[in-house]
């Protein structure tokens, strides 16, 4: 169901009850342990997969960079500290880049 370098390659898949009572795949909540990392920070037009294209030589593991911080949204890592108000200086936004 999913690649090989997937997040998911590894985990459970369950049957679950959908709404209206249809029978769905999913797979178990991936729990995440702390993941250090190198600070970097964010410059210009950065994206995750060419961050992890640079680090890791292949940018479908961008995934690591997500996991290693805490935004819910991985392309929220990307933002400035200041959400992107035109009115505030805006603040370089730093993550933790890991070894994998």
């Amino acid at each position: 169901m999913f690649n090989d370098s997937s997040r998911y390659a590894k985990l459970a898949i369950v049957e679950a009850k959908a709404e209206g009572g249809r029978s769905v795949q999913a797979v178990v909540l991936r729990c995440l342990p702390y993941v250090g990392g190198v600070p970097v920070t964010i410059k210009g037009n950065d994206r995750l997969d060419v961050m992890a294209q640079r680090r890791y030589s292949d940018p479908t593991q961008f995934w690591h960079l997500a996991d290693a911080n805490t935004e819910l949204e991985a392309n929220a890592l990307l933002s400035s500290k200041d959400g992107g108000n035109p009115d505030v200086p805006q603040t370089p936004r730093t993550i933790l880049v890991p070894e994998k």
